[in-house]
């Protein structure tokens, strides 16, 4: 289950009501910044813009990919780890806005970790250290540190022990020699 927080609205659905809960002004803010970064090339730029202006907690070496996008209302809700990569065109949210509620949870993804082209991961969820999400997958619960997943329903295609298994031999990963 998602760790988010659910808040009910009445009337009209969440998303017509959205400027109770998020400034305009800060929306305005955050959309300007977020276009910026997404079209740089320049990835300490990207990284400089989402901790500065978004307020994002933002490691060291990560790299968003062209496109990626960010929850645009509650990104200081994001935080991603070191020497990670966030595919091309994939999409962090913190928040969701539905017909009678909005649901607003933190995305913690950990130190490097693999988000394939074209994700979506979704509000309140956690993704372990040395992770591997493959593309176009759907991130709707937590992801166990070192897994390989994907698809949508997203499922654990390896587990760490699996991975590591698989990897003992490979020259890169496991123990094996380099060959030139």
């Amino acid at each position: 289950m998602r760790k988010t927080t659910r808040y009910e609205v009445y009337g009209a659905n969440s998303l017509w009501q959205m400027y109770k809960t998020v400034s305009f002004w800060k929306v305005t803010k955050n959309f300007i910044v977020i276009q910026l970064a997404r079209y740089t090339p320049f990835l300490p730029v990207k990284n400089w813009l989402y901790r500065t202006f978004l307020k994002m907690k933002v490691g060291e070496k990560t790299s968003f990919g062209l496109m990626a996008m960010v929850d645009i209302m509650f990104p200081e809700k994001i935080q991603v780890g070191k020497n990670c990569v966030i595919g091309y065109n994939s999409t962090i949210l913190a928040h969701e806005y539905l017909i009678k509620e909005y649901r607003l949870g933190d995305v913690v993804i950990g130190d490097e970790v693999m988000i394939g082209a074209n994700t979506t991961i979704l509000p309140g969820v956690t993704i372990g250290d040395g992770a591997i999400v493959s593309a176009g997958t759907l991130v709707h619960k937590d992801v166990p540190a070192g897994s390989f997943v994907g698809g949508n329903p997203m499922k654990i295609i390896y587990t760490k022990e699996q991975l590591d298994e698989l990897r003992k031999d490979d020259p890169i990963y496991g123990t094996g020699k380099r060959s030139n």
